[in-house]
């Protein structure tokens, strides 16, 4: 590894799990996430109190009435969404209390086993006892955390786990969920095994000839006897199926002294020659194969997915992977899948990033804490770059009993968790430890944060996410950031970069734009109306502005990394322009005049009690339906991709003979636009404009037809037609079969058509929904953020013309799942979904 203030030149791997592969003693790592019991207590979803009975955690404590259900699991988001509740974390009842129990039983032949219990997250202050017996505690509900059973293990009787969680001080400035919302895993080891994410593999020298491959491993010693552990490791490359393939390289083996109750480390290297690297459009992975002997016999197996690429950050020439300059053209992101909740899917997960990567996105931000795992390992497997965050405050709070009251006692634990777990992922490229903190100029914290993260991981830079980037770089605070990560502010750039504390230091739009649109909602005359907003994609908050003005800025300042745009997906909570929350104030702590319009605006939602329940951020609303928005990324992106886009949809039968504004995106340089085959003229793209506008359309119905040019010829084509009036629903899956699993998910997006099969986009229809076979529908929605139906409704009015639908197989399903659609009036959409028994327990 070289680094100095010019640039950051790193080269790192990723670690994942895998798939089990049985090599006699291997590691078991088991999902432990079915049949557990569930209780609410405290605080209700209706806002009365179930008192808290004590007890709960004992081996006897009554379960009468307790639910059965597997996790991940968030209690929040089943609702009923409530107006009273705060805009911010999406008014749903998420506060409150939960007990979790589990009964199960291991066999005799694991008494000589240590044996684990890893949560990769719990919402939040989670306390773990197992027959009665306490276990531990980890507050902070994004972290993941192991909790260790063997003391109070019974083998061959039953055990009881339970699990207390709440939320009920946990404050949020977006929807969190609650909940046992990851995967619970169970962990069986012998007393010799490399520990708890005790792996860490790096490249410090790496050529398209050959790279070093240096292997860090830490071996638990939990035995009463001192042990001789060997360590051996061999590399493998790995294909699509995470498989080991063909052997790349034997490392050196080494022989650990270890004490009773100790811990030692071992540290190896090799050379894999001709290396493939990790990147974007080829992410190449290898795999670590680690075996433990302990005293000559072999106690454990361990698996290392790994990638090799080189990361090179510079203030002057921008972002290089392998050499090879790359744009940042990322989103910010929170954790929730809409409809879903906070609960993990992985097949949801992998449908966000597809849409993601389809619109040229390539780099995610985890706005703003540690992801789930299956975020990471799924980045790794398609080639995106990953903004890994840690904490949204620090020791001084934005909300009353967010994380300033675990600070003290916490931060530094949080801290470790998350890099001793995601530092050896290729997709991780930058450390952030903040977002928009209180203490932004705190020149000492954030000096003491950065360190933590550097003495834990040297291979990568660390960040901050700066609402106020002139204090922090005034006082000194960001000189202890390798990059400079900027939210909206830019205006004094140049200042910076002439200053000799910063003109060595990359930076990055760690946020921008913060543009809102309601997808499929145009108003001709204002930004804002019927709590919706316009998708001229025109509107934004005060501290936020167009996507064209920061693609502007992006080329003023060609030496940034690029942007982290906020946000690619909408999500649940925080409304904006409906959103009441005080915090938004931050944004302007250096500004009084915008500060005070925007106090007097809070004011006034406050009073309104605005019905609104999601973000109008996202390029991609809640149900991944993409707004218009979406295609002014892909042109902007993907330039070699030919495409042309035209708004708004050409249904105005109330503006006969009025204008209708028509702006284009194209990745072209030019368009012609013709309404009923008659041309309205041949517009060429200027420097740095980013849409072509016809301002002075005056609608007739009929079609509208858009033909894109490059350099001269024809690039693309679309064309918007007036449609019939609704005449039939029309279904279409994201896929067209389903595992049997219980866990995979199967996407459909019901359309309201006319007779000839066009979307009708001002269709409201109410449509009910119904599936047959062995699965169930899961969530609907339709991506209007005023709709307070339950997402767990089987009937819900379409929004400008489409609606979700969200079906699982039951595990060990087979046949087929049918879903049927009805709406009064309209054809009936039926689509069926082929499923096959293919469970797999295992840890991935």
């Amino acid at each position: 590894m070289h680094s100095n203030r010019n640039i950051f030149l790193v080269s790192v791997v990723l670690m994942s799990w895998l798939p089990l592969i049985t090599t006699g003693q291997n590691k078991q790592a088991a999902l432990f996430d079915a049949n557990w019991l569930f209780r609410r207590v405290g605080l209700q979803a209706d806002g009365s109190v179930v008192a808290e009975p004590t007890g709960l955690q004992e081996i006897s404590a009554d379960e009468t009435g307790w639910r059965k259900l597997d996790l991940p699991h968030d209690w929040a988001i089943e609702g009923p969404f409530r107006i009273d509740l705060a805009g911010e974390t999406g008014k749903l009842p998420y506060k409150g209390i939960g007990w979790y129990r589990k009964h199960f039983t291991l066999p005799r032949t694991d008494s000589a086993k240590q044996l684990f219990l890893d949560f990769d997250g719990a919402m939040a202050y989670a306390q773990v006892w197992l027959n009665g017996h306490y276990l531990g505690t980890w507050p902070y509900g994004y972290s993941s955390f192991r909790m260790e059973l063997t003391p109070f293990l019974q083998f061959g009787k039953e055990n009881v786990l339970a699990v207390r969680v709440s939320t009920e001080h946990w404050d949020s400035r977006w929807y969190s969920g609650a909940g046992i919302y990851r995967h619970v895993w169970l962990v069986k080891t012998n007393p010799v095994h490399v520990a708890h994410w005790g792996t860490f593999i790096t490249t410090p020298h790496v050529t398209r000839q050959k790279a070093v491959v240096q292997v860090q491993v830490k071996v638990d010693n939990q035995s009463g006897n001192p042990v001789l552990a060997g360590v051996h490791t061999e590399l493998f490359t790995m294909d699509n199926h995470n498989k080991p393939g063909v052997r790349v390289a034997t490392l050196k083996d080494s022989v650990l002294s270890i004490a009773p109750g100790k811990t030692a480390e071992a540290m190896v290297s090799a050379v894999v020659v001709n290396p493939q690297f990790w990147d974007l459009e080829s992410p190449h992975r290898y795999l670590a194969r680690t075996t433990i002997t302990a005293n000559k016999k072999l106690v454990d197996t361990y698996y290392t997915a790994f990638g090799i690429r080189t990361l090179q950050f510079t203030a002057r020439n921008g972002f290089l992977l392998n050499g090879r300059r790359v744009q940042i053209q990322g989103t910010c992101n929170h954790h929730d899948a809409g409809a879903l909740g906070a609960a993990i899917n992985t097949s949801a997960l992998r449908r966000q990033l597809t849409i993601l990567k389809e619109m040229g996105c390539n780099a995610l931000r985890t706005s703003h804490n540690p992801p789930a795992p299956e975020l990471l390992e799924l980045a790794d497997e398609m080639g995106f770059l990953v903004w890994d965050e840690a904490f949204d405050c620090w020791k001084h709070g934005k909300k009353k009993e967010d994380y300033n009251k675990l600070y003290d006692e916490w931060h530094e634990k949080d801290l470790e968790a998350l890099v001793h777990r995601d530092r050896n992922h290729p997709s991780v490229f930058i450390w952030s430890i903040g977002n928009e903190v209180m203490d932004q100029r705190d020149s000492a914290m954030t000096a003491h944060l950065a360190n933590i993260v550097k003495r834990e991981d040297p291979t990568r830079p660390v960040s901050n996410g700066y609402n106020d980037p002139d204090g922090g770089r005034e006082v000194g605070a960001a000189v202890a950031l390798d990059i400079m990560g900027v939210n909206y502010f830019f205006s004094r750039q140049p200042q910076w970069d002439a200053d000799a504390r910063y003109a060595n230091k990359p930076t990055i739009g760690s946020e921008t734009s913060s543009c809102i649109s309601s997808r499929g909602e145009y108003f001709f005359d204002k930004k804002y109306a019927n709590w919706q907003v316009s998708s001229y994609d025109n509107a934004y908050p005060g501290w936020g502005c167009s996507p064209d003005e920061q693609f502007r800025t992006n080329a003023k300042f060609a030496h940034l990394l690029g942007e982290f745009v906020w946000t690619g997906f909408d999500y649940l909570g925080e409304p904006t322009p409906y959103n009441s929350d005080e915090t938004n104030l931050l944004n302007f702590r250096n500004d009084p005049s915008m500060k005070e319009a925007l106090e007097q605006k809070l004011s006034a939602l406050r009073k309104s009690k605005a019905p609104a329940r999601s973000s109008y951020f996202g390029i991609v609303d809640l149900c991944g339906f993409p707004k218009d928005r979406y295609y002014l990324y892909q042109s902007h992106w993907r330039p070699n991709f030919p495409m042309v886009h035209i708004l708004p949809h050409w249904n105005w039968k109330n503006r006969i003979d009025s204008i209708v504004p028509v702006h284009i995106y194209t990745s072209g340089d030019e368009v012609e636009l013709f309404l009923n085959g008659q041309s309205l003229g041949r517009k060429k793209k200027a420097p740095q404009q980013y849409r072509l506008q016809w301002d002075s359309v005056v609608y007739k119905p009929g079609e509208l037809v858009a033909i894109a040019y490059k350099a001269g010829k024809q690039w693309a084509r679309e064309v918007r037609t007036t449609t019939g009036e609704a005449a039939a629903l029309q279904l279409q899956a994201n896929r067209s079969s389903i595992k049997g699993d219980g866990q995979d998910l199967v996407f459909i997006t019901i359309s309201v058509t006319d007779s000839k099969g066009r979307l009708v986009p001002t269709a409201r229809h109410t449509i009910n929904c119904r599936l047959q076979g062995e699965g169930e529908m899961v969530a609907t929605d339709n991506g209007d953020a005023t709709s307070f139906i339950p997402f767990s409704s089987s009937v819900r009015p379409a929004f400008n013309g489409l609606m979700l639908v969200v079906v699982k197989a039951h595990a060990g399903a087979r046949g087929k799942l049918k879903l049927i659609v009805e709406s009064p009036g309209l054809t009936t959409g039926v689509l069926e979904i082929s499923c096959a028994n293919t469970l797999n327990n295992n840890k991935k």
